[in-house]
């Protein structure tokens, strides 16, 4: 039954608009909320299952399409991976639903709206249970087309249509790179099913490319492209990676995700804590074996990700809407996912999104509260005061910010995990995770731990800047919004609290599973295990060994990425071997074997950015004044302005291109087609049948005068003709 996981959101969004016409809008929000949670419910039943009888299947529904050899079923692969997933998409999604009864009250489309969210939480479950790459981009692409319908669902504001295609757009072309890596590996190797990929990659099977009469070890195959050599593997990683930056927003791709703040807020909170931005993280993870052979790729990753947290940190430090400081900051935490994964601790990066998902959703669900009760009012320069007038959310958001900074207490454990806040615990073990692949010359790892580091100190200063400016000192807002202010409706107040709890505890509560002791078990080779393939690869013996291992194990190792086998000691998730307790090693050299000092860094940056947030904007009755964090001068032009990245892609990409096409149109089209084909042959016809139609003058001595000259022409011809005789 554990389809129905999958399609009781499609059912929601089928039956919305019928419900809502028959019943009204009201029958269609229950019918999906409904749904929805029974769909969240089942899906922590299934992630208790797998996490605690370790199980892993695939389970083929039908086959889907066949061409030849390439035939692709459709499929429902349960593994701790997908699990994971499941339990963040539908459970985000049940309390973006019950919350958006209370924010779209007042809108006459709601069934629509609700048709649009379910139908955004099945594509998205599509792509997290695929057991091959068609029907994951069957889901990728369905969610790219449930963000155009949401970010646009107010379609009659402009500004709503230009982000759902500033989405749109920008989505292809990292969807273009996607779908060429799907070719390349149904090409290298005849198949697209994940099992039969990772397994043939892992064991270093012998693959033949169609089209060529031989080929090679696959972990070593070079192709020739264009007179070059490339490492197929690297091409691959590459380009799957190219489609995990437009999916995810990383930097040069990022553009469209700040604009789809357009949407209405639940949708952000829905785009931006569980599904489509998440995909691209899920992919790198659910690729690992592909990437840990593309030493390259996996570096291009590092880097990405990390100049990613750096910049939207940077960019969100003095935005003024609401929606886009933490658009922006959503940019960044998927950075330091990214680069998690970059230097192979997958474990982590798919605990901090884990985690990132509740106090993400959190805070964008705070902000949209705020946004109803403030009349739709986004700028938080024209707030302040706020906590007076909405306590709880002032409460809530407050929560969710200190999750997002990192506030915990160093070397102190509770449970047998880091005491902190969920934040705390899982970016902290991103950053020292960067931090141990530095040692072990993982490239670009140290500049990624020290981007993760500054990027630590922006984001406490804009997050308490936020909250600041938002909820204290004196109104700054008009006497209307002050006048006609309401105070947000149980349904948008209930999903922020087991939001709240998520934020804080989650951290503690799955810290061992996910990259603690137990993590080996936990996710049971789902994620690939770069440690032990170098340990496996360095003594004949253990690769024998490794060859007589199940398939998953031979696919995927046997544990979290964080593995270590030295010594063939047993070792938990962090390289901390059986003599050593986690928590305490966590508490002490960080889990990762690092010095005390990289273990404090991560808490000294959280402190740094939110003190300075507090010294300039709790500074008397006018946070606004002039003060030592000078809003002005070209450095906070070009923050402000985004880095010019819209200017420049405008120079570069869009008016060339408008140019072009108008070019084409214009000239190609217009003068040179149709011109000279057949608006060219109509108007010559045209002037034709102008001159002779002049002819008919209508007077009968013009036509008697034709007639005599005609008479005489013919008189001419036939007496010189028989004269010629």
């Amino acid at each position: 039954m554990e389809p129905l996981v999958v399609l009781l959101p499609l059912f929601g969004a089928m039956l919305a608009v019928p419900t809502g016409r028959s019943f009204g809008p009201r029958a269609a929000e229950l019918t999906t909320t409904i749904l929805m949670a029974i769909a969240a419910i089942w899906s922590w039943l299934i992630f208790f299952d797998v996490a605690g009888n370790h199980v892993s299947e695939t389970r083929t529904l039908f086959t889907w399409f066949g061409s030849g050899s390439f035939q692709a079923s459709w499929a429902m692969k349960i593994d701790m991976l997908s699990a994971v997933m499941l339990v963040v998409i539908n459970s985000v999604s049940t309390l973006v639903h019950a919350y958006s009864i209370g924010y779209m009250h007042d809108d006459p489309h709601r069934p629509r709206f609700f048709a649009y969210l379910s139908l955004f939480t099945f594509a998205m479950l599509c792509l997290v249970t695929a057991d091959n790459f068609m029907q994951l981009f069957f889901g990728w692409e369905g969610v790219g087309l449930a963000s155009y319908l949401l970010i646009g669902f107010w379609f009659k504001k402009p500004s709503a249509n230009a982000a759902a295609m500033k989405a749109f757009v920008v989505n292809r072309v990292g969807d273009f790179g996607f779908a060429l890596g799907i070719m390349g590996i149904f090409w290298i190797f005849r198949s697209v099913e994940f099992d039969t990929v990772f397994s043939l990659i892992a064991n270093n099977s012998e693959v033949v490319p169609f089209g060529m009469e031989q080929g090679g070890a696959i972990q070593t195959l070079k192709l020739t492209f264009f007179g070059a050599e490339v490492h197929a593997l690297t091409a691959i990683a590459v380009l799957l990676f190219i489609g995990a930056m437009g999916k995810s927003a990383q930097f040069l791709l990022h553009t469209w995700l700040p604009d789809a703040m357009e949407g209405p807020t639940p949708v952000s909170a829905l785009i931006h804590a569980a599904t489509m931005v998440t995909a691209g993280v899920f992919l790198v993870c659910r690729c690992s074996v592909i990437f840990e052979y593309a030493p390259s790729a996996t570096a291009m990753v590092t880097l990405v990700g990390a100049t990613t947290a750096f910049f939207a940190a940077t960019v969100a430090l003095f935005q003024n809407d609401i929606k886009k400081i933490i658009a922006y900051s959503t940019c960044s935490q998927l950075g330091y996912m990214f680069f998690a994964a970059g230097v192979g601790a997958y474990g982590a990066a798919m605990f901090h999104l884990f985690t990132h998902a509740f106090f993400k959703a959190l805070l964008f669900l705070g902000a949209g509260a705020v946004i109803h009760g403030m009349h739709h009012e986004q700028d938080i320069k024209k707030m302040g005061g706020v906590r007076h007038m909405m306590p709880m959310t002032h409460l809530l958001m407050v929560i969710g910010t200190i999750a997002i900074t990192g506030v915990g207490v160093p070397f102190m454990t509770l449970f047998g995990a880091p005491l902190g806040t969920a934040g705390f615990i899982s970016k902290d073990i991103v950053i020292e995770s960067a931090f141990e692949a530095a040692g072990e010359g993982a490239p670009f790892a140290m500049y990624a731990f020290v981007m993760g580091l500054i990027a630590a100190v922006f984001t406490a200063f804009y997050s308490w800047r936020l909250i600041f400016l938002t909820f204290w000192g004196k109104s700054r807002a008009s006497e209307e919004v002050r006048k006609h202010f309401h105070a947000p409706s149980n349904w948008m107040m209930i999903p922020l609290i087991p939001l709240a709890v998520g934020a804080l505890l989650a951290g503690i509560v799955f810290y061992g599973n996910f990259v603690g002791p137990n993590a080996d078990k936990f996710w049971n080779g789902a994620l690939y295990d770069a440690h032990e393939t170098v340990e496996t690869h360095a003594s004949d013996s253990q690769s024998a060994s490794h060859d007589t291992q199940d398939h998953a194990e031979a696919k995927t190792g046997d544990g979290d990425n964080h593995a270590a086998i030295e010594s063939h000691e047993a070792t938990d998730s962090h390289g901390a071997t059986e003599n050593h307790e986690v928590a305490g090693d966590h508490g002490v050299e960080g889990g990762h074997h690092v010095p005390s000092w990289v273990i404090l860094a991560p808490f000294f940056a959280m402190l740094i950015g939110s003190l300075t947030a507090a010294a300039h904007y709790l500074r008397g009755s006018d946070p606004l004044r002039p003060g030592f964090m000078v809003e002005d001068g070209m450095i906070y032009g070009f923050l402000k302005n985004k880095w010019y990245f819209d200017e420049i892609y405008d120079f570069i990409f869009v008016q060339p291109a408008k140019k072009i096409g108008r070019f084409l149109w214009k000239i190609g089209d217009g003068k040179i087609i149709d011109g000279l084909g057949p608006n060219g042959i109509a108007g010559l016809v045209a002037l034709g049948a102008k001159r002779i139609v002049r002819i008919q003058t209508g007077y009968m001595y013009h036509y008697a005068f034709v007639m005599l000259i005609g008479i005489a022409l013919f008189m001419s011809i036939v007496l010189l003709s028989r004269g010629g005789n």
